[in-house]
């Protein structure tokens, strides 16, 4: 029953809007009766820019440090 609801509200905003040829939407209200408002769609540009970003520099170097290491010798 409420996929029959939704699908039937979908249906009816789908039906309840229209463009205008400058491309604006009308779009009907469900007052006592119906009033029609326009909605200034706002247009969308999309451009790409180059940014510069710090990176920090690592150097990797291999050390070698001597360690005293715990030998066990077993004798039999």
């Amino acid at each position: 029953m409420r996929k029959l609801l939704a699908v039937a509200i979908l249906a009816v905003s789908i039906t309840a809007c229209s463009k205008t040829e400058s491309g604006d939407l009308e779009v009907e209200k469900p007052v006592v009766g119906t009033v029609t408002d326009t909605l200034n769609v706002p247009s969308v540009d999309v451009t790409t820019d180059t940014a510069k970003v710090a990176v920090p520099n690592i150097d990797i170097r291999r050390d070698t440090a001597s360690i005293k290491v715990p030998k066990v010798e077993i004798k039999r």
